[in-house]
């Protein structure tokens, strides 16, 4: 665990060189895209007057200045699977970014969406003796927390202190500088798997850049989808990747849980693929212009033309109606859903004050899903989109990337983590276990 610690402290310290350089790279590593957006941070002085419209509230220090997509190679369920593959996408996408911006990058922050993520909720707590909150007492009582023994093949990718109490007032988001006799902190940590995170860091080393920061892509679709009242008064994000979807549920603007299903808009298009008996490419195409969850009476007589080159004449000029294309799709969306409900249940979701459901995602701009999704997932579902970001071009601007806008505003405003304490090194006890969202019943 020191280990990890030491890298995210090494890598918060390259991300401030990076940013006062001016420039830094964002990598959203998915299955079916590896998206990069290049930022330069300038203050809001520089481009205030260029746009004549101000940009929204604590965006105004950066601005994106390139951009690029490519079709990802080598990534199964958000996971790196063939690092040769994967390495000449990246290298495509933050050549063509780089080129748009006219500037070189050498650092980059990634988000990584498989890796089996798991939550725990950690508490400690500290006597402070009727003094002054420092920031030492802080990372005394994080230090204090019960960590529970995760494995050792995993990795903590996040740790965030999410309440503060002092002395019986619970809620406080920063408790530094206030007196107190009993300060209590309750954490939410995600671990990963180990080889997951480690191949990310191999094959970006092997692209030549320096990685200044990782985050899970669940949790940045969160940041950039939710608005502020959701992430205050309690949401879950769903992010409809094309190789799994990732789950997070917010709480008084911090992440109390995370968790990904392995399966996404890829397997819908496979399942189109082998019900038409037709390539993947052209599955896609269909998923996207035909596709939707809702059958209606008209579906019946609207007939799709497959087309192929196979050159067998009857073979290429067979139809399908797009009754029978939904018929095929909504079980696997059904499924997803299905998945959901089960992680959403088994973190606590329904004691949440409000619970609100966010689908964002490349998939989830399949048509009727948010009808569909209400009936499985419950009544309060939208569709989110990212946030608007200064010089973000048109193209990147859907629900596909949520995570890419997210990222952008985790590189400029990231939360406060473990490792920007200095936590005593020798507090890494294993201990009990605790559900991800027990603090919560406590405290509200």
């Amino acid at each position: 665990m020191g280990d990890l610690y030491d890298s995210q402290r090494a890598m918060r310290q390259m991300r401030k060189a990076a940013m006062q350089r001016g420039v830094v790279a964002i990598l959203d590593v998915g299955t079916s895209k590896i998206a990069c957006l290049v930022l330069r941070f300038d203050g809001p002085e520089q481009f205030r007057g260029a746009d004549g419209v101000g940009s929204l509230a604590g965006q105004s220090q950066f601005r994106v200045i390139g951009a690029a997509t490519t079709r990802s190679r080598g990534v199964r369920f958000g996971e790196i699977d063939a690092m040769q593959e994967t390495e000449r996408a990246i290298r495509t996408a933050v050549q063509a970014a780089q080129k748009m911006a006219n500037v070189r990058v050498d650092h980059v922050i990634a988000c990584l969406s498989g890796a089996r993520p798991r939550s725990y909720g950690l508490d400690g707590e500290l006597n402070i003796g009727g003094g002054m909150v420092s920031e030492q007492d802080i990372s005394q009582v994080m230090a204090n927390c019960d960590v529970p023994d995760y494995g050792a093949d995993r990795e903590v990718l996040h740790a965030q202190p999410v309440n503060f109490a002092l002395d019986h007032r619970s809620g406080l988001a920063d408790p530094r500088g206030q007196i107190g006799t009993s300060l209590t902190c309750d954490m939410h940590m995600l671990t990963v798997d180990m080889t997951a995170i480690q191949n990310l860091f191999y094959c970006i080393k092997r692209c030549d850049l320096e990685l200044a920061g990782i985050a899970s892509s669940a949790y940045v679709s969160g940041m950039s989808s939710l608005v502020e009242d959701e992430q205050e008064l309690g949401a879950a994000c769903i992010d409809l990747g094309g190789g799994a979807t990732g789950i997070s549920v917010f709480m008084k603007k911090h992440m109390i849980y995370a968790d990904s299903v392995r399966i996404g808009g890829e397997h819908v298009t496979s399942d189109i693929s082998m019900g038409l008996q037709i390539p993947t490419a052209t599955a896609e195409r269909i998923k996207t212009f035909y596709g939707g969850v809702v059958a209606t009476g008209m579906d019946d007589r609207e007939m799709i033309e497959i087309g192929g080159d196979t050159g067998d004449w009857e073979h290429d000029r067979r139809t399908v109606s797009r009754a029978e294309l939904i018929g095929i799709m909504r079980p696997r969306v059904e499924e997803i859903l299905e998945e959901v409900r089960a992680r959403l249940d088994a973190a606590g979701f329904e004691h949440l004050p409000s619970q609100q459901i966010v689908l964002t995602g490349g998939g989830s701009q399949i048509p009727g899903l948010d009808g569909l999704a209400s009936k499985i997932l419950g009544q309060q579902v939208r569709l989110g989109r990212p946030l608007r970001v200064q010089g973000l071009p048109q193209a990147a601007i859907g629900p596909a990337f949520s995570s890419a806008v997210g990222l952008t505003l985790f590189a400029a405003n990231p939360q406060d983590e473990w490792w920007d304490f200095e936590i005593p090194a020798d507090r890494y006890p294993a201990r009990s276990l605790k559900r991800a969202v027990k603090w919560f019943k406590d405290n509200w």
